[in-house]
């Protein structure tokens, strides 16, 4: 009897002491995504969340005459799942509380799709100006008026742990809003909304530059132990002491801020300033890679932020007006000979050529200072380095330089390590916020996480140049990512993707990582975009998106809303060998295989020592015929298996084949 009467008092003044304690108060919030002018998926019950004080009541309405209630969490999180109707609106979404109402307005409902990527889908409508513009670029954008579709754009951002909220804002298509669109993805979407007559939303969510593994959660990379251990190498603690040690500095957002922020100029374009302390490299480089880090800041991930370099050079002829080319520089610089500023750039991928009028050179030994920025994905300074007079007489500038890394990029800020004593300072720790290719997730974490489980209707990608190189990884890395994204949203969606264009990627490896997204097609409900025929020697990013989005919107026609068209161009099926020839077969030839000859066939065969031959081919009863003087017994064949191909085979609708190699 005594205990029970112990057990009671305890309960009793647990619960009047603690557990009557009043729950602090937490305003109503909601993630970005909800908000004016969303698009929701249409007949689904969709998931809709955000924050409010524990143990309270909140409830979801939408004025199409559904409404779901329930309460909020422990942890102050809550989320309801309302259905949808069929495509239509607009309509409002009302949030409401005890104390408090959010009331979502012009709110559509239809289909909703994810893209992601990196510079080819970021690659917003007008195109990279000034050097890579989308085709008819400003036609597209008059004519982007379109009250179905919108496109929600989350803000760039990385983190080493997985956050919960983001930034971003649905648009309305409008040409005012529309130059901030991916174009892949609204050409996607355009297609869409006329062929199926209800709005279309697009989240998107892109970084150029950036590798796949940073796309990826922690997860999905559990079958990778170098991934893991770059994780490993993380340490927040180290991360955030270093990070605090520093002088803050901003960052230069365009070429004006670049040439008046104050890094160290003064000394550094002095007369006699001595750079004797300073690291020696090579230029023209990727000369702030892994290879070429500075002494004291070492890691194992790319340098970003501001950078100095130095060189001296004679001229025995200063009578004369000069021209100084420089390669491309990524991203900006301002470039100054004997202290005199001659020339300034904010682009990526322009060619620098700088006039050196006379009277700024000097006979005998003259100083050139770069003051380069680069604001993520790794730096580089491409040749040419040359200075040539009027009259012919050339200084080659390519060689030895001096190089200092004053300020570091880390976040909203430039953490500043000035000229002194560089080679003293500890070892640089791995910083989760200086490169978005530094810490594997940390995309996925920051811009991909926080929509997870927003109701889509599938995703679409565009990726793959950053990962060139490593085809053999990113065979099973891309299917990882496939699968992860899906495990997060717990459903097994459609996911289609873009193969990289051909390209002068300058290391022959980018066939074979083509040759890994076309492998990754044995993952289930996937589609694969074929860019062999719209591909440009020139540039990375070609302007024919309108070909790419509305490619991968057949795809999504076909297997998601039954659209009786053409699916793709040709993919290889398998081979025969007939004595000196070996026939190819292939899915996906509608009518008809076509192969149009511009000179060579594209075609490569080889024996037993791989040692391939260039194809005559020729089409017989929709099967490839290959044959070569010089290999009597074929093996192997393979298409457009080089860097940059202009795609030769189609089929009867016009779609390209993917290259490809029998090897495997």
């Amino acid at each position: 009897m005594k205990n029970c009467l112990k057990l009671f008092l305890f309960f009793f003044l647990y619960f009047s002491v603690f557990a009557c304690q009043p729950v602090e108060k937490q305003p109503l919030s909601m993630v970005a995504i909800f908000s004016d002018h969303l698009v929701l998926q249409q007949q689904q019950t969709v998931p809709v969340w955000g924050k409010y004080t524990p143990g309270e009541q909140v409830a979801v309405s939408g004025s199409w005459g559904e409404s779901v209630t329930g309460r909020v969490n422990e942890t102050g999180k809550w989320q309801l799942n309302i259905p949808t109707p069929p495509a239509g609106g607009p309509f409002e979404l009302t949030v409401t509380t005890a104390d408090s109402t959010i009331r979502l307005k012009d709110v559509m409902v239809g289909e909703v799709w994810l893209a992601s990527g990196q510079s080819n889908m970021e690659m917003p409508l007008p195109g990279f100006l000034p050097k890579e513009p989308i085709d008819r670029a400003d036609e597209e954008i008059a004519a982007a008026s379109f009250q179905g579709i919108r496109m929600f754009n989350v803000k760039r951002n990385i983190s080493p742990s997985p956050l919960d909220t983001l930034t971003g804002e649905w648009q309305v298509c409008t040409p005012e809003n529309a130059v901030d669109f991916s174009a892949t993805a609204y050409f996607f979407a355009r297609k869409l909304h006329q062929e199926l007559n209800v709005p279309v939303g697009i989240l998107h969510a892109s970084w150029g530059g950036t590798v796949a593994e940073a796309w990826v959660s922690k997860a999905g990379i559990s079958a990778f132990p170098n991934f893991l251990n770059a994780m490993g190498a993380y340490d927040e603690t180290a991360s955030s002491q270093w990070v605090n040690a520093f002088n803050k500095i901003p960052i230069p957002g365009n070429l004006k801020e670049l040439e008046v922020l104050e890094a160290g100029d003064t000394e550094i374009l002095a007369d006699g300033f001595d750079d004797q302390e300073w690291e020696k490299m090579t230029l023209p480089s990727g000369a702030c890679r892994s290879e070429n880090f500075i002494p004291g800041v070492v890691a194992s991930q790319r340098l970003n932020g501001l950078f100095w370099y130095r060189k001296a050079f004679e001229i025995a002829d200063p009578e004369t007006d000069y021209l100084l080319t420089v390669g491309a520089i990524d991203d900006a610089d301002v470039i100054y000979i004997n202290g005199k500023k001659i020339g300034a750039t904010w682009s990526w991928q322009a060619r620098r050529e700088y006039p050196v009028p006379k009277g700024v050179l000097k006979k005998g030994t003259n100083i050139i200072a770069i003051k380069h920025f680069d604001g993520g994905g790794g730096s580089n300074i491409s040749g040419p380095l040359s200075l040539e007079s009027d009259n012919g007489k050339a200084v080659n500038l390519a060689g030895e330089w001096s190089g200092l890394f004053y300020a570091d990029l880390s976040g909203n800020a430039l953490l500043e390590y000035g000229l002194e004593n560089q080679d003293k300072l500890p070892r640089r720790p791995l910083l989760a916020l200086s490169d978005p290719n530094g810490l594997p997730t940390s995309l996925y974490n920051a811009m991909i996480y926080p929509i997870v489980p927003y109701e889509i209707a599938g995703a679409i990608w565009y990726q793959g140049e950053s990962n060139v190189g490593r085809a053999k990884e990113y065979e099973k890395l891309f299917p990882a990512l496939i699968t992860d994204w899906r495990e997060q949203w717990e459903v097994e969606f459609p996911f289609y993707f873009v193969q990289i264009a051909p390209f002068h990627y300058g290391s022959q490896e980018s066939p074979a990582l083509r040759d890994a997204q076309r492998k990754s097609l044995r993952t289930p409900l996937t589609g694969m975009v074929v860019t062999m025929d719209i591909g440009d020697s020139l540039s990375i990013h070609p302007g024919n998106k309108q070909a790419v989005g509305e490619r991968m919107a057949r795809l999504a026609l076909v297997d998601n809303y039954d659209k009786k068209i053409v699916r793709s161009g040709p993919l290889y099926k398998h081979f025969k060998l007939d004595e000196s020839r070996i026939i190819l077969h292939f899915d996906q030839v509608a009518d008809g295989l076509v192969l149009i000859l511009k000179g060579e066939s594209g075609f490569e065969i080889a024996g037993m020592d791989k040692e391939f031959f260039p194809a005559k081919a020729w089409v017989v009863n929709n099967q490839i015929v290959l044959s070569a003087s010089g290999v009597d017994k074929p093996r192997y064949a393979r298409y457009g298996w080089r860097d940059y191909f202009a795609g030769t085979l189609f089929n009867s609708a016009g779609l390209p084949a993917s290259s490809f190699t029998t090897e495997d």
